[in-house]
């Protein structure tokens, strides 16, 4: 197991390394510059520009501004935002433990809810729980993130009083001030639609998968032996057929991580969470080319990460692997 994990990690490497550069050449090639954006925004002329675009080094060949960002990293130095000045690893911590509050839940009630609902679905195969269940998730995978949260702030946050649209916590409410269920109560209020939000998209796909792999399951040789040999069907369902049918679940939890990082991209523009994809987002609309590659190569760690961890847990379910 420890060479395998040495082995994963030698790897991991050599693909963050790739990511980086295929994420910096992207940059690089897209319309506009940090320096054209700014210049325009202050009638700037010619000149300027391109004094500032010397000042940044953005003016240097895409190999040498590369060179120089990886040496930076190397360091454990993410650079300097372009626009704010500010060291973008301090920006990064200051605004990932709200990003990663909001998707840990998620991935909780997720599994809370999908895990159950598919198991169940399965074991009454097109019973009215099973199309419920059918048509719910599909629904939830049709429809886009943006309209149903757009949705929900219509018809629930503008017609239900305490229900806040935007932000994380009320301003100025310091829980050293206050009692924990009033701290509790008040961020349960804010978290509430856009948990709503990422719960549905992400149950929506894990349900059916979760279906699929326990119907596989339960039409295998050794339940219909485990059923011959007179076992409850309890046991036959929870003990023999769950546990094959969560090796597909366990793949598919190294891909949530990275995943719900890219779509918090889009739930916290949209409701003002203040984590790292409002970050990103505003990054992007100015060109600030250095956190826009620290949010990419966090993505990157997260999904490497999320797969290492989903091979270590395939032990765990299935004694028969072996590393």
């Amino acid at each position: 197991m420890g060479r395998y994990i040495v082995g994963r990690l030698i790897q991991a490497l050599f693909l963050l390394v790739g990511v980086s550069l295929l994420t910096f050449t992207i940059i690089q090639m897209a319309p506009g510059s940090f320096a054209e954006l700014v210049g325009e925004s202050q009638d700037a002329t010619v000149e300027e520009k391109a004094n500032l675009s010397a000042m940044y080094g953005l003016d240097q060949p895409v190999h040498v501004q590369y060179w120089r960002w990886v040496q930076q990293v190397a360091r454990g130095n993410f650079g300097r935002s372009l626009i704010s000045g500010r060291p973008v690893l301090d920006m990064i911590k200051e605004r990932l433990p709200a990003t990663i509050f909001l998707n840990l839940i998620s991935i909780f009630f997720i599994y809370l809810i999908a895990l159950p609902i598919g198991i169940i679905s399965a074991v009454k195969q097109y019973s009215w729980f099973d199309h419920i269940a059918t048509f719910t998730a599909f629904l939830g995978q049709a429809m886009p993130t943006f309209f149903f949260a757009m949705l929900l702030i219509y018809y629930v946050a503008l017609r239900v009083e305490g229900i806040p649209i935007a932000g994380m916590a009320t301003i100025g409410l310091d829980y050293k001030d206050v009692t924990f269920m009033t701290w509790f109560i008040d961020r349960a209020r804010y978290i509430i639609l856009p948990l709503t939000v990422i719960v549905l998209g992400g149950l929506a796909g894990l349900v059916r998968f979760m279906r699929a792999s326990m119907l596989d399951a339960i039409n295998q040789d050794y339940i219909r032996t485990a059923r011959a040999k007179g076992l409850s069907e309890r046991v036959v369902i929870y003990k023999h057929a769950l546990r094959n049918s969560l090796l597909p679940i366990v793949t598919a939890l190294g891909f949530t991580f990275s995943g719900l990082l890219g779509g918090s991209i889009v739930i916290e523009s949209i409701f003002a969470w203040p984590g790292v994809g409002l970050l990103a987002i505003q990054a992007i609309f100015t060109r600030d080319y250095q956190v826009i590659m620290a949010f990419n190569m966090i993505g990157a760690i997260m999904l490497v990460l999320g797969m290492l961890i989903a091979d270590i847990l395939y032990v765990v379910v299935d004694p028969r692997i072996k590393y």
